[in-house]
C-alpha cells in the first residue's frame, strides 16, 4: 500500500469508521472484481468514441454496489473522463425531473484533476483554450478586449453548434458569461455559471443580460447534458461516466411519481441508445427487487424488455458484457481480504505492532462473528465489519500501548447502529437490547 499517500489513507480509514464508502482510493480495496474489469473497459472505449453507453448493476444490500460504481469511477477518471454520481430519491433527486438529475450530476462532477469545481475548472480551461485559438490569429487586435470577447464568443457558438441547434441556451449562457468575464463583471459571470449548473434562484436581471429566460426544465436539461458533453470533449475529456445510484427508491414512491419515474428511465435508456449524448456512460445500481419485482421495472414492460438479462444459469457464466450484471454477496475469503489491506494501510506509526496484534486470525475471527450475528449472512456483514476492524480495534490498538483485542475486546453490536437490513438478518428489532458477542481467537488459524 506504500503507493498511496497518507493523505488518502487516513480518508479511506475516516469513511470506513463512519461506515461508508470510500470516495477516493477505493481501487486499493476491490477484491473479486477482476473478472468485470475487460468489458468495463472496452465499454469505456466505446462510450470515448462518441456512442452511448448502458449499464445496469443489481445486488442485495452489503453486495457492494456504491464501491463498484466508485471503483468503475475510478477506472473512467484514470482512462480521461469526468464523472458524476446522483443518489435517486423522491425529494431530492426524483428520477423524473432531469433538471434536478442535471444539477446534481453538474454538483458532483469530478475530474483527475479536480475533485471539487470540476464544472467551473473546466469552463475556465476552455475560456482560455478559445482564447488562446484567437490570439493566436494574424494581425488580431489582442489589445481589443471587445474584439476578443466577440471572436471568442463566435468560436463557442461554431464548438457548439450542434447543441445549439435544439438548446440555443446553452451556447449563449456561456457567450454571456465569457463575455462579462472580459469585462471583469464577476457577479454576472458567477450568475450565469450557477444557471447552466441547473442552480434556480438565479437573478431575472443577470439572466437577462444573456437573453435568457425561466429556469432549466426537465426537457431543457437533455439539451444541457448534451452541451456539457461537448465541452468536456473540447476540453480533452473522452466522456462522461454518469452513475444513478440507488434506483430501487423508485419503489417506494407514489404511484402517480413512481410511474413518471420508471418511464423517465425508459426515455433515457432509449436516449443514451439512440447516440442522443455521445461519451455517455450511464450506470444504474438497484436491488434485485427493482428489476424484478411488482413495483419495479416489470410494472413497465419496455423498460423491463430493455433491461431483461436471464439469470437462471450459474453465476460463475455471467456475462459482463450484458447490459445488466449481478454483484454476489462477499464470501469469507473476500471479506477477510479487504479486512488484511485495510488493516495494511492503515496509518499508523508503528505497523509492526498493528500487524501483531491484529493478525489474520483475528481478522477472520472477526467476519466470522459478525456474520454469524447477522443470521450467517456474510454478504450482509462488510459495512459493519469494516467499520468495527477501524473504530474498535485499529483504532485502540493504535491509540492505548497495552491494548490487545485478542484478550481485551468484547465485539459488541447496538441495534442502533444497524441499518434496516442489517437488524434483520439479525433478527432484531430497533428497540432491542444490545447484542453482546464473545471474539476468542483461540484455536485458530
Amino acid at each position: 500500500m506504500s503507493e498511496l499517500t497518507l493523505v488518502r489513507r487516513r480518508e479511506i480509514v475516516s469513511a470506513l469508521r463512519n461506515g461508508t464508502v470510500p470516495r477516493r482510493g477505493i481501487e486499493t480495496l476491490a477484491v473479486g472484481l477482476d473478472r468485470y474489469m475487460a468489458a468495463i473497459d472496452e465499454e469505456l472505449n466505446r462510450a470515448a468514441l462518441g456512442h452511448g453507453v448502458f449499464k445496469a448493476v443489481r445486488g442485495d444490500y452489503g453486495t457492494g454496489k456504491t464501491f463498484f460504481a466508485r471503483w468503475v469511477q475510478h477506472r473512467a477518471q484514470a482512462a480521461g473522463f469526468a464523472t458524476a454520481e446522483v443518489q435517486i430519491s423522491e425529494t431530492e433527486t426524483p428520477l423524473h425531473r432531469m433538471e434536478t438529475v442535471y444539477r446534481r450530476a453538474l454538483e458532483s462532477l469530478r475530474t483527475r484533476e479536480w475533485e471539487e469545481g470540476a464544472f467551473r475548472a473546466l469552463v475556465d480551461r476552455w475560456f482560455y483554450a478559445l482564447e488562446e485559438e484567437v490570439l493566436g490569429r494574424p494581425g488580431f487586435p489582442a489589445e481589443d478586449a471587445s474584439a476578443v470577447a466577440t471572436a471568442v464568443g463566435e468560436l463557442l457558438e461554431q464548438r457548439l453548434s450542434k447543441v445549439s441547434a435544439t438548446q440555443p441556451q446553452f451556447a449563449a449562457a456561456l457567450r454571456a458569461c465569457h463575455r462579462a468575464r472580459v469585462e471583469g463583471d464577476a457577479a454576472v459571470a458567477e450568475g450565469l455559471l450557477a444557471w447552466l449548473m441547473g442552480q434556480p434562484n438565479v437573478s431575472a436581471d443577470i439572466k437577462r443580460k444573456a437573453g435568457l429566460k425561466g429556469e432549466i426544465d426537465h426537457f431543457g436539461a437533455g439539451g444541457f447534458l448534451r452541451g456539457l458533453l461537448s465541452m468536456l470533449q473540447q476540453t480533452g475529456r473522452r466522456g462522461l461516466f454518469l452513475v444513478l445510484d440507488e434506483v430501487e427508491t423508485i419503489q417506494r414512491m407514489r404511484a402517480d411519481v413512481r410511474e413518471k419515474s420508471l418511464n423517465a428511465m425508459r426515455q433515457l435508456l432509449d436516449e443514451v441508445d439512440s447516440g442522443r449524448y455521445p461519451g455517455l456512460y450511464l450506470l444504474v445500481t438497484g436491488t434485485p427487487a427493482f428489476f424484478e419485482g411488482p413495483q419495479g421495472a416489470r410494472r413497465l414492460p419496455p423498460l423491463e424488455q430493455r433491461l431483461h438479462v436471464d439469470f437462471a444459469s450459474d453465476p460463475r457464466f455471467d456475462s459482463s458484457r450484458a447490459v445488466q450484471i449481478r454483484l454476489l454477496p462477499f464470501d469469507e475469503a473476500r471479506l477477510v481480504e479487504v479486512g488484511k489491506r485495510i488493516r495494511d494501510l492503515y496509518p499508523t506509526a508503528s505497523p509492526a505492532k498493528v500487524a501483531e496484534r491484529v493478525p489474520d486470525a483475528l481478522i477472520g475471527a472477526l467476519a466470522r462473528k459478525i456474520a454469524g450475528k447477522l443470521g450467517g449472512k456474510v454478504g450482509i456483514a462488510p459495512r459493519l465489519f469494516l467499520k468495527k476492524l477501524v473504530g474498535d480495534v485499529l483504532d485502540r490498538v493504535e491509540e492505548h500501548p497495552d491494548f490487545d483485542p485478542a484478550a481485551h475486546y468484547e465485539l459488541h453490536l447496538a441495534a442502533n447502529e444497524m441499518s434496516a437490513d442489517e437488524r434483520a438478518a439479525a433478527g432484531i428489532e430497533r428497540s432491542a437490547d444490545d447484542i453482546a458477542l464473545d471474539l476468542d481467537t483461540s484455536g485458530t488459524e
